[in-house]
């Protein structure tokens, strides 16, 4: 398995980046939604958005918590899992009763083994989010360190890593 973490902030073409190399792939290719829809009109827009440049022969897997168990039944040899985006797939583990720590933990600890072990390829996006201000309430520090320590360990298990700013990708491991 071949693994390539795509990082960047909001609107920095790391989707974008990440489709693309998708498109280039050979093989099948499953993207993995990790959103959960809510009410929101603006962000239903933005799904919207990245459904509508996404191949009709693509094909979509949701993710839930459990990343790693829907990766595991959809990988392949000649499989690509494209998967956007971990944040989040993150915010699944917040929510009215605080954060998951347990779930969480586990969940990611599964992901981070299946990252060295699944046959063919993923592309992970991630969201950057570390470089601006120290958030205002403990829920939003608590997302900014998590998304930053799991951006960390995916990007050791990973073979390339790929910052993308501006549309512009910069190589930061080349596997």
């Amino acid at each position: 398995m071949a693994a390539h973490l795509v990082s960047g902030g909001a609107r920095s073409g790391k989707s974008r980046f990440a489709e693309a190399l998708a498109l280039a792939y050979g093989g099948r290719v499953v993207y993995v939604a990790t959103a959960e829809l809510t009410g929101d009109a603006e962000f239903a827009a933005r799904v919207a958005h990245h459904r509508a440049r996404r191949p009709a022969h693509w094909a979509l897997a949701e993710a839930d918590r459990c990343l790693a168990a829907v990766l595991t039944r959809h990988a392949g040899a000649d499989t690509l899992l494209l998967v956007d985006c971990l944040g989040m797939w993150l915010m699944r583990f917040f929510g009215e009763a605080g954060f998951d720590e347990a779930a969480w933990a586990s969940e990611r600890a599964a992901l981070l083994d299946a990252l060295t072990t699944l046959p063919g390829e993923v592309v992970l996006v991630s969201n950057e989010v570390g470089w601006g201000v120290v958030g205002a309430d403990a829920a939003t520090r608590r997302f900014v360190d998590e998304l930053g320590r799991l951006g960390q360990d995916a990007a050791a298990v990973c073979e390339r890593v790929t910052l993308v700013t501006c549309g512009l990708p910069l190589a930061l491991k080349a596997g």
